[in-house]
């Protein structure tokens, strides 16, 4: 049952990345009363379009967040430089080691280790190091996977996708890109569903699953 997990931290290499592979998800967990924490990396300041205000991702991750409905104290924004994350891998894994001692995390939900995007790859390999202990899945992001291993399933409901649909909608920012339409994400909602005979889901790569008898 996902409500065994107690306290989940979501890695988004960038801010959206939590949402849009997780997002469902995250939404389910904090349903069944699970304390969901989200650390985001980059507000990829150099990549928002021309005449939008260059921290306007920060404005926009706090607001979709809040309609997945996690805390406002359980986000944590870093403000690494975007597509450069590589660069200072070290300091991001103190950063993780950071926030491991401070909070008791049952399940990690961070980018798939096939991600080809090296910021995300990067948080992948750097959140493996950090919570090598724990129970870690990774979440998909199909336009940088080359393959992607659907070895764990969560079943949802249509309002869990919806809730992701409307998180997603905060970020006006990046509305033109196409992974972030409402036809997109029920489509591969549906799809996902249609694998484990369920109407909608969302899939994971298990990455280490750690058993407590």
């Amino acid at each position: 049952m996902i409500s065994r997990f107690k306290k989940i931290l979501v890695l988004a290499p960038h801010t959206d990345d939590g949402e849009l592979g997780a997002g469902g998800t995250i939404a389910k967990l904090i349903e069944n009363n699970v304390e969901v924490h989200y650390a985001a990396f980059s507000t990829a300041e150099e990549s928002v379009p021309e005449g939008m205000p260059r921290d306007i991702l920060k404005t926009e991750v706090k607001a979709a967040t809040k309609e997945l409905g996690i805390k406002p104290e359980h986000l944590i924004i870093f403000n690494y430089q975007v597509r450069k994350l590589s660069y200072v891998r070290q300091e991001i894994l103190e950063d993780l080691i950071k926030i491991r001692k401070k909070e008791n995390f049952d399940l990690i939900l961070m980018p798939s280790l096939n991600d080809i995007h090296q910021d995300h790859t990067t948080i992948a390999n750097e959140g493996l190091r950090a919570f090598k202990n724990s129970t870690i899945l990774g979440y998909e992001l199909i336009w940088n996977n080359l393959s992607f291993h659907t070895t764990s399933f969560v079943k949802l409901e249509k309002h869990h996708v919806e809730t992701k649909v409307n998180a997603l909608k905060s970020y006006k920012s990046q509305a033109e890109r196409d992974y972030m339409s409402h036809e997109f994400i029920f489509s591969l909602a549906k799809t996902r569903g249609v694998q484990i005979g369920a109407e909608y889901a969302e899939a994971f790569e298990v990455v280490r699953w750690v058993i407590e008898m």
